[in-house]
């Protein structure tokens, strides 16, 4: 059962954009979160990442918990980048990956860090390629959810 969820910056762009290809999928997510109280976190690294082309106050905050990086999250961060980089010079991961490996992995050591966080949420697909990196040397505590998946085919809630 969840308790926790990290949505990142993909997620709160295609929550606030209802334009959107995947405005909706967010929108089921972000509805059945909060249905299900479920709680939804947010990092500053993602409010940050938001902010350069987004409206901060457009950000649902009060719906939404911040997590601060701070000293724990960035000596996780950096064993992270470490397995990423590693297998992108050894060639077993694509070399497109490269500007999304910072954040991507400063993210999951937070999500790994925060207990309360059993899943990762996002629209960002490339970023699985380095969840999956990482998992093959580091146990991830929490699931990676894609919205490109509904979250009734995800979770299995029939349309009725």
């Amino acid at each position: 059962m969840l308790k926790a969820v990290l949505i990142d910056t993909c997620f709160l762009i295609k929550l606030l954009d209802n334009t959107s290809d995947l405005h909706q999928n967010a929108l089921g997510y972000f509805q059945y979160f909060l249905k299900e109280k479920i709680v939804m976190k947010i990092s500053t690294i993602s409010i940050a990442e938001y902010c350069v082309r987004g409206d901060f106050e457009d950000i649902p905050i009060r719906n939404l918990q911040i997590i601060n990086f701070n000293l724990p999250h960035a000596h996780l961060a950096g064993g992270f980048a470490e397995i990423v980089f590693r297998h992108k010079r050894n060639g077993a991961i694509s070399t497109d990956l490269r500007s999304i490996i910072p954040n991507d992995t400063k993210l999951f050591a937070q999500a790994s860090i925060e207990e309360s966080i059993n899943c990762f949420v996002t629209c960002d697909s490339k970023a699985e390629a380095i969840y999956k990196t990482i998992s093959s040397e580091h146990k991830m505590n929490f699931d990676f959810w894609d919205i490109n998946i509904t979250v009734n085919d995800r979770i299995g809630i029939l349309p009725f």
